[in-house]
């Protein structure tokens, strides 16, 4: 139910909030973490439902393969599309958003040392969180603070 009611009000920030953590045209070309389909009868399908790709920068990696104890500079990419199922097969629809983690201590304090950001439909011109990272991400990410408020792992 918390996840639900933090990313009730991810949605519900403003498009025109100042952005915390840059978009990065090239995420797609860092190291995939892992993927996941979240499916209808979830608990986190209304706020979740869907196909999910992890992405990480070469420092973020440094992070994963350490168990989780994340290096200045790591940004961590969430980029969640629909799910289209048809054929006996699951397919990317369109994409929903792109969430993103910065680690910058000095910079984020207020929120474990991570910078939260998420983009419309991945566009970079419709950031969604601005100053709400603290109740939008931040919230939910405390579940996580013994793994350095990252959800995911990495597995060889």
């Amino acid at each position: 139910m918390r996840i639900l009611v933090c990313l009730s009000l991810f949605l519900m920030s403003s498009a025109q909030a100042e952005t915390n953590v840059a978009f990065p045209p090239d995420y797609r070309q860092w190291t995939h973490v892992k993927s996941m389909l979240i499916e209808p009868g979830h608990a986190l399908y209304e706020a979740f439902g869907g196909l999910h790709h992890l992405y990480a920068n070469a420092t973020a990696m440094q992070g994963y393969r350490r168990g989780g104890t994340f290096p200045e500079g790591s940004v961590i990419a969430f980029d969640l599309l629909a799910a289209q199922s048809g054929g006996h097969s699951v397919i990317e629809g369109e994409r929903k958003v792109l969430g993103l983690m910065k680690k910058d201590s000095k910079r984020f304090v207020e929120t474990g040392g991570w910078g939260f950001e998420a983009y419309a439909g991945g566009d970079p011109k419709k950031p969604l969180v601005g100053d709400k990272a603290a109740q939008a991400c931040y919230a939910c990410h405390t579940a996580r603070e013994q793994d350095d408020f990252v959800f995911s792992s990495w597995r060889d």
